[in-house]
């Protein structure tokens, strides 16, 4: 977003937002920057804009279709990277994740872990 002028900034996220209403019947209210770049301006922008921007405390390379792990070592490095508090970043174009996502949260939850909304968290 940061190469993005404010007026494409603004239609990017506000196209979004009536497309996930219209599909899900939800308001969003946080964001996430694309590949996790933003500046002062953009946050400023897309504040102004009622968002929160939240990031991630874990992520790995599950966005490129051309080079997905196989399930066990994606399901390994997932369940190895668990922490409090984390924001768990999976891209839903990757079939590995899709094939694995049941299994690990099940796992996790074995583990003791607990999943929340961003609604639940305190800040």
């Amino acid at each position: 977003m940061p190469d993005l002028s404010e007026e494409e900034i603004r239609k990017e996220v506000l196209d979004l937002h009536t497309t996930i209403y219209n599909k899900f019947n939800y308001e969003m209210k946080y964001i996430r920057p694309p590949k996790g770049e933003f500046s002062e301006r953009t946050l400023k922008i897309t504040n102004s804009l009622g968002y929160k921007t939240v990031m991630w405390s874990f992520a790995y390379e599950d966005w490129n279709e051309d080079k997905q792990p196989n399930e066990e070592e994606a399901k390994k490095k997932i369940l190895d990277n668990l922490h409090n508090g984390e924001i768990m970043l999976l891209h839903g174009n990757s079939k590995t994740n899709t094939n694995i996502l049941d299994s690990v949260i099940k796992e996790a939850k074995n583990m003791g872990y607990v999943f929340k909304s961003l609604d639940e968290f305190k800040e």
